[in-house]
């Protein structure tokens, strides 16, 4: 799978990016470059320079989906349809995708109104998850 979907974004299949991808798939939440590097590195030998230039080349051919938290940090996830939506858990930094979109209507309207053709959109909300709201209420 990871080869198909390099090959459909004219990149080179590399061993380093088909392994991220892999590693990216198997996540259940959206990772940082660091625990990445920590995953790859024990079975590639890998910069962890060479991990950010693969996930922003990856972010940038729409294969990825890149998040900054509250904390400043940039979380990556793999975009399976299209693109995603994120909550943002500002004190644990938990991390929820949102599986709609609600912002289609708005980008069309967007477009007919502006005469822009809207490439992409990101949405970030934040606030506190129930395990961090109920640590407050105690």
């Amino acid at each position: 799978m990871e080869q198909n979907i390099l090959k459909t974004a004219e990149l080179k299949t590399t061993q380093k990016r088909r392994l991220l991808l892999l590693l990216l798939q198997k996540q259940q939440r959206p990772t940082t470059a660091e625990e990445l590097y920590e995953k790859v590195n024990p079975l590639v030998a890998i910069n962890l320079s060479t991990v950010y230039r693969n996930l922003n080349t990856l972010t940038e051919k729409g294969i990825l989906s890149r998040s900054i938290s509250q904390d400043g940090k940039a979380y990556y996830s793999l975009l399976s349809q299209g693109h995603g939506h994120r909550l943002f858990c500002t004190s644990c930094n938990d991390i929820i995708s949102i599986d709609s979109c609600p912002l289609g209507e708005l980008q069309e309207k967007l477009e007919k109104e502006t005469g822009y053709r809207i490439l992409d959109h990101s949405l970030e909300f934040k606030g506190l998850c129930p395990k961090c709201l109920s640590k407050m209420d105690k």
